[in-house]
């Protein structure tokens, strides 16, 4: 790679297959590359020639760089690549993409689950870091899909004995015993998102035997109440339909050997009555305390269809203003 005087910087490709991995099926990898940089990119046999500023230029050629250095290691590169690669280069150009983006948490049947954007390798490290976390942020943004990956994989290197999912069951007030049926009956509709996560990360046929010996529980947070969890990767999911009982309950069941993760989103809350929601008080309870920590996900982390994070700014640019609204009407 060579930058002459005249703002041009030069990409040589040495490798065929690459450069069609780069440029993606009807060149929409390169495509989106040429909307989201300033640079002009022009393309000729096995070579890429980027023509403005200095700055532009090398902005583009890390992006280039970055989906280069996915490629040597034997990673696919597709759209959500170059989308993810952008964004994580904007937002701190200090860290390297194709490092968070080759990330592997756990594998199974060909399929890796990893960490897609900046905010989410962190979130993934506060974990390995800390003893309780708590993972807020609005939906899509993977943050009970990869605590539950965290889990499988301490699991599966004898870091703990046992996983133990636990929700909310909101919509029946917690009381199960007046629903029909069997208890997995009552509780499977509550649960049913983490049973959905772990058969994604782990053989579905060895999951009824874990389930049945105690490795994995999946139980309503209501059945958390009295325990001490030792040796136990603890995961509590839609944690803003918590009360703040219910956080502190939950939160005092930790026992030794044993790792905690928080996920919910403030704006959620279900609770009946606008009962308040005991995730958005904990920060400012826990703040200070050591081993406990808050990573905050925005529509930025948003993994899901590109729609998924427009929709979530435009509920919180509304919610802004209704906050405002009612300020003036108080007055």
């Amino acid at each position: 790679m060579t930058t002459s005087p005249n703002a041009q910087t030069r990409i040589v490709v040495p490798d065929d297959r690459a450069m069609v991995s780069l440029l993606g099926s009807s060149d929409e990898i390169l495509k989106f590359i040429e909307a989201s940089v300033t640079s002009d990119i022009h393309v000729r046999g096995n070579e890429i020639t980027l023509t403005g500023t200095p700055g532009d230029n090398a902005f583009a050629e890390k992006v280039f760089a970055e989906l280069l250095a996915l490629l040597d290691k034997g990673q696919a590169v597709g759209l959500d690549s170059a989308r993810s690669v952008i964004g994580m280069l904007t937002a701190d150009a200090n860290e390297k993409p194709s490092a968070i983006l080759s990330h592997n948490i756990v594998s199974r049947r060909g399929r890796t689950i990893r960490p897609k954007t900046l905010n989410q390798k962190r979130y993934v490290d506060s974990i390995d870091e800390h003893t309780i976390v708590f993972g807020i942020g609005p939906a899509g943004t993977g943050k009970t899909y990869l605590a539950m990956a965290k889990a499988v994989q301490a699991l599966q290197d004898k870091r703990v004995n046992r996983i133990i999912l636990t929700r909310p069951a909101v919509e029946a007030g917690e009381k199960l015993g007046f629903l029909p049926g069997t208890l997995f009956e009552k509780i499977d509709p509550y649960l049913r998102p983490l049973y959905d996560a772990l058969h994604d990360m782990m053989d579905p046929e060895s999951i009824p035997r874990l389930m049945e010996n105690g490795t994995i529980e999946v139980a309503p947070l209501a059945y958390m109440r009295g325990r001490t969890l030792n040796d136990a990767f603890i995961l509590l999911d839609e944690a803003q339909n918590t009360t703040p009982e219910q956080m502190k309950m939950f939160l005092t069941r930790l026992g030794f050997n044993s790792k905690i993760v928080v996920t919910g989103d403030r704006t959620q809350v279900d609770l009946p009555g606008r009962g308040r929601s005991g995730l958005a008080v904990v920060q400012e309870i826990l703040d200070g305390i050591d081993d406990v920590h808050f990573a905050n996900m925005t529509s930025d982390d948003v993994v899901r269809h590109r729609l998924v994070s427009d929709i979530v700014d435009a509920y919180e640019a509304w919610d802004a203003i209704e906050a405002r609204r009612a300020k003036k009407s108080k007055r």
